[in-house]
């Protein structure tokens, strides 16, 4: 394949690409866009040969970096062998990776169903619980699913109707109907303008409040981040997941906690619910499964949900889902490498480690457009205002946002969350990160920061 300058790639990229996220100009307009060549580390290079610590890890998933030569090599190897074959027959690298899951997720999260993605595995989440509802409760029709505004949970119309974030929704509106939203713990803006400890935390008594409103007998389950990612990097206080975990137990409602960011050491521990001795009847998997190498997502329930299904032949308890690439012997084999490298290296400690060193120096910034400073392990926010506590104006934010650029790094942006500016700048590097790329990133917001 002929080799195509930086120049020739945009001017292709400009006349076929559609990129997500993006406002796409008239035609003929400037392409802004990086071209990007290569990776290493924590650090990408463009075709310009400049360097870009990239302080957003891919799309909140490059786990172990760029550069990891077991994950491709397992990858090729593999396709080698048995490039594909559906997973409605056995593959090595997927029973493998099924019996490393049930090794390592908390509880007794045992039983995997593979996707392509995130929001493939939400998807699933929700179907599984609905069937598993009606199948555990006959003549009940359990199909409600309780989600929080500015969480989210996908891309595809279920998992849209879950994700909590009017700039997402409104578009493809009318969505999937049994779809709920309370609020979030967002402390620092309180939707209910109250004051944590004192407030009881009463945005997690919500879900209680809504579900014997519509009666439990309608609810299927309640889905969570253990973190609310892209909606702003919001952590719940301490006792807000154990409380949720006894609202679904009282109302035989099922808990999803969805990981596809959080898990596989973002937060500082391998998945973000062990923070807090959370146990879900449900948990989603993607990104960091596979670190962004090749796409994977996986839907892992509890032995008892999957006893739900089992039956005899024509019994029509089945799980009546087919997924074509899910359980693709290539990523499963991805996975694996990568999963090696994770628990091998500890990254989870590391995490925790250079996370809470970057979250101290972050916390150090000095400037009037600094609201809040907040994260877990190496999954954190900067929150920018104007002089009136606001969220900052989006020329403003771009601006900080293209200095930080101009810097050197590049960090990721809260996005169509709520109305009004998206003006939270967010962080979720490789989890190779190192103290002094750490520094680096307070550097370049120190310089990118109007004093």
């Amino acid at each position: 394949m002929t080799t195509l300058d930086a120049t020739e790639l945009r001017q292709l990229d400009g006349d076929h690409c559609w990129h997500p996220l993006f406002q796409h100009g008239p035609r003929g307009s400037d392409n802004p866009l990086l071209v990007f060549e290569r990776g290493e580390g924590s650090t990408l290079y463009d075709a310009e040969g400049r360097a870009f610590l990239d302080a957003g890890g891919g799309l909140w998933n490059v786990n172990v970096g760029y550069g990891r030569r077991e994950i491709s090599e397992a990858a090729f190897e593999q396709l080698q062998r048995l490039p594909f074959y559906p997973h409605s027959q056995i593959n090595e690298p997927a029973a493998r990776l099924a019996a490393r899951l049930a090794e390592l997720l908390p509880g007794g999260l045992s039983r995997t169903f593979y996707t392509n993605s995130g929001s493939e595995a939400n998807e699933t989440a929700f179907k599984i619980a609905r069937q598993c509802q009606r199948q555990r409760h006959p003549g009940q029709n359990r199909y409600k699913i309780l989600a929080r505004y500015q969480g989210y949970h996908g891309f595809t119309l279920g998992a849209l109707s879950a994700t909590g974030q009017v700039g997402r929704r409104q578009p493809y509106e009318p969505l999937v109907p049994g779809f709920l939203h309370v609020d979030p713990p967002y402390c620092y803006r309180c939707p209910l303008n109250l004051r944590y400890p004192e407030c009881g935390i009463a945005c997690v008594d919500e879900f209680d409040e809504l579900i014997r409103r519509e009666g439990p007998e309608t609810v299927a389950a309640v889905v969570v981040e253990p973190v609310i990612g892209g909606g702003g990097v919001i952590v719940p206080p301490d006792d807000y997941l154990p409380r949720l975990r006894e609202i679904c137990d009282r109302y035989d409602v099922l808990l999803i906690t969805d990981e596809v960011i959080t898990g596989w050491g973002r937060t500082g521990r391998l998945f973000a619910c062990e923070h807090w001795g959370v146990v879900p009847d449900i948990m989603v998997l993607a990104k960091g499964i596979t670190s962004g190498y090749l796409p994977l997502g996986a839907t892992v329930v509890t032995e008892e949900i999957f006893d739900a299904f089992r039956g005899e032949p024509g019994d029509g308890r089945e799980f009546a889902q087919v997924c074509t690439y899910g359980g693709h012997p290539a990523c499963c084999a991805a996975a694996l490498a990568n999963i090696d490298i994770l628990t091998g290296e500890r990254l989870w400690e590391r995490a925790a480690e250079v996370g809470a060193h970057l979250l101290e120096g972050l916390k150090r910034l000095s400037s009037p457009v600094v609201g809040e400073v907040r994260g877990l392990g190496l999954m954190l926010a900067v929150e920018l205002v104007d002089e009136s506590g606001a969220l900052l104006d989006a020329e403003r934010t771009a601006a900080v946002k293209g200095a930080l650029r101009d810097q050197g790094v590049l960090v990721g942006q809260m996005s169509h969350a709520v109305r009004g500016p998206n003006s939270v700048l967010t962080m979720s590097p490789p989890l190779v990160l190192g103290p002094s790329e750490a520094d680096r990133i307070v550097e370049a917001f120190e310089a990118a920061l109007p004093g």
